[in-house]
């Protein structure tokens, strides 16, 4: 499973689903995601027994995603921009939860997880991302409390 880093501040309650029958994949989610260099966000990904293989940092102008297998190869070697146009957090968030749900067997599969891949379940895929969903819509708006905390420059 992602581990936090020391330094960084995490808002809200993390989440984390189950996306196969076995509970050998599964997604996290921190609600806001502060770094030390005052940028941050909502961050989340799917894991493979407890290997980051896919994050996305949804975190507006400087977000970004890490394919391939985040544990394996580093943050920088891993490191994707979203889309161009893809910018606010919001469509970040939406973009990348599609992702999960429509590319995530090809995602695991390219990163050498096809044990993974294979095991997905769109039914758990599909609730899972629906609760991320959920899950910041009823975690409010941290960005304006880290914002406010000075733990991100507006």
């Amino acid at each position: 499973m992602a581990t936090t880093i020391a330094g960084e501040t995490y808002l809200g309650e993390e989440l984390v689903s189950s996306l196969s029958q076995s509970g050998d994949v599964t997604m996290y989610l921190w609600p806001m995601r502060c770094l030390k260099s005052k940028i941050g966000g909502p961050t989340f990904g799917v894991d493979v027994k407890g290997v980051e293989v896919i994050r996305f940092d949804c975190h507006g102008a400087l977000g970004h995603w890490h394919e391939g297998g985040y544990d394996k190869l580093g943050a920088g070697g891993s490191h994707v921009d979203f889309p161009e146009g893809v910018v606010e957090g919001e469509k970040q968030i939406s973009w990348a939860l599609s992702q999960i749900r429509d590319e995530g067997k090809r995602l695991l599969e390219e990163a050498g997880f096809a044990d993974g891949a294979g095991s997905l379940d769109s039914e758990m895929v599909n609730s899972a991302t629906a609760a991320i969903q959920a899950h910041l819509q009823k975690e409010g708006d941290l960005l304006s409390v880290a914002i406010e905390r000075g733990l991100i420059e507006a």
